[in-house]
């Protein structure tokens, strides 16, 4: 396990488990492209402007670069839907959002990216009927 041992990892942590968890959805179909890079990106430049506390002393290049590092000696999601679980629905919304652009960023979904959203929203006790729509929502965007 990637250890944070100075006090700017230790202001990050939160985000970077978010942000390895979508990393971890990113790799699942074993293709972890540019886009899937891109949209984790802007998830960090967003949530970071949404929690000005959030990003501190770090850019989001280096988070991405800690996150990718920490999904890689991690071995199960428990790890980063903790940190989540504890946040309120709207975020919890924004990370399922960002999921879904990410399995979805190749125009399919294939059986691992569906059972894997399926877990993160038991996990993160998002019914099934919002995960649905954020889905489709994403669908009915790619299509324009």
């Amino acid at each position: 396990m990637t250890k944070f041992s100075n006090k700017k990892d230790q202001n990050n942590i939160e985000l970077i488990k978010i942000v390895s968890l979508l990393i971890h959805a990113a790799k699942i179909d074993e293709n972890y492209t540019e886009k899937e890079k891109d949209l984790i990106n802007n998830f960090i430049n967003i949530f970071s402007k949404r929690h000005p506390n959030t990003l501190q002393n770090k850019t989001s290049f280096e988070i991405l670069e800690d996150a990718e590092k920490y999904e890689k000696d991690s071995n199960h999601i428990l790890e980063f839907t903790r940190e989540i679980k504890k946040m309120d629905l709207d975020i919890k919304t924004f990370v399922l959002e960002t999921l879904w652009q990410i399995v979805l960023s190749d125009n399919k979904s294939g059986i691992y990216e569906s059972n894997l959203i399926r877990r993160i929203c038991g996990l993160l006790y998002i019914p099934d009927k919002i995960s649905g729509k954020i889905k489709l929502s994403i669908i009915e965007k790619n299509k324009v």
